[in-house]
């Protein structure tokens, strides 16, 4: 069974950063594209960056310049930069995981960690 765990969220103030991580466990044949998505009270879920197996990167407008996203093995990483009070969210992680060479990929998604800026 696939499972994602992040941590790395909690409080800071306007201006602060953190860095988020995400664990892939479980037995499966490849990790495809990861990603960060992150979703604030009354708002839908909103991709915040993403990254394919070939490291390449996309990320939303509002936060380009200011988050990087990246990979190693099973994990993968946000490093929140500048952080403004409307970054505060609850954020995912998102895997497209390929369990065997026969099947097609699933998106598996983390519990979420919940990131708050304020001062």
């Amino acid at each position: 069974q696939v499972q994602l765990v992040e941590s790395g969220g909690g409080l800071v103030q306007p201006g602060g950063s953190l860095r988020l991580s995400c664990a892939v466990s479980g037995s499966f044949f490849s990790i495809n594209t990861m990603g960060w998505y992150r979703q604030a009270p009354g708002k839908e879920r909103e991709l915040v960056a993403g990254i394919s197996s070939d490291g390449s990167t996309n990320y939303a407008d509002s936060v380009k310049g200011r988050f990087t996203i990246s990979r190693d093995n099973r994990r993968v990483y946000l490093q929140m930069n500048s952080l403004r009070p409307e970054d505060t969210a609850n954020y995912y992680c998102n895997a497209e995981v390929t369990l065997t060479l026969l099947t097609l990929a699933n998106d598996y998604w983390g519990q979420g960690t919940q990131v708050t800026v304020s001062s």
